[in-house]
């Protein structure tokens, strides 16, 4: 009886310590025997209203999404993957309305990106996408106060947003 449940114990350690479970916290779905590279061209500041230093921060954080979330070489064409695109949208938009109905009570920050993805391992995931994200903010606080905060809020979850559909594959 000893033996037979030292027999089935041991059977059961074996089998478990076969088993591997793999968990990438970050998400990323890369087969780095195909893909080594990313290029990533400057995304040029198109929209009606520009805010000069919004193209600097975008491309800043784009790249270092990249940098710190894949082990991919940065490189300045030819990547086996390739993102470009243009900022086409800066607005401010009026939302809600103030009790005495004389003026907006919040306005709306969005910020608009196209971005073109060529995947030259498979060009089956080529895309084009436009990304948005917005905040809104008290308008009884000089936007120039809160500006640069709303920005990077912004621009983290549109980089966020555009790293999961190239190479998180969620």
């Amino acid at each position: 009886m000893k033996k037979t449940v030292i027999l089935i114990l041991s059977l059961f350690v074996m089998l478990l310590s076969g088993c591997t479970i793999s968990y990438k916290m970050n998400g990323t779905v890369i087969d780095y025997n195909k893909v080594h590279s990313i290029a990533i061209q400057d995304f040029p500041n198109r929209a009606a209203m520009v805010y000069a230093p919004l193209a600097i921060k975008f491309n800043e954080e784009i790249r270092d999404t990249y940098t710190r979330q894949t082990r991919l070489n940065m490189v300045r064409q030819n990547g086996d993957l390739e993102l470009e695109g243009e900022i086409t949208g800066y607005d401010l938009t009026p939302m809600a309305i103030s009790s005495d109905n004389t003026m907006a009570s919040e306005t709306r920050l969005t910020v608009r990106i196209n971005v073109r993805y060529v995947n030259n391992t498979d060009h089956e995931e080529d895309f084009e996408r436009s990304y948005s994200a917005y905040r809104n903010f008290d308008s009884n606080i000089l936007f120039t106060d809160v500006q640069d905060q709303l920005i990077e809020e912004i621009i983290k979850e549109i980089c966020e947003n555009i790293y999961n559909d190239t190479v998180a594959n969620w």
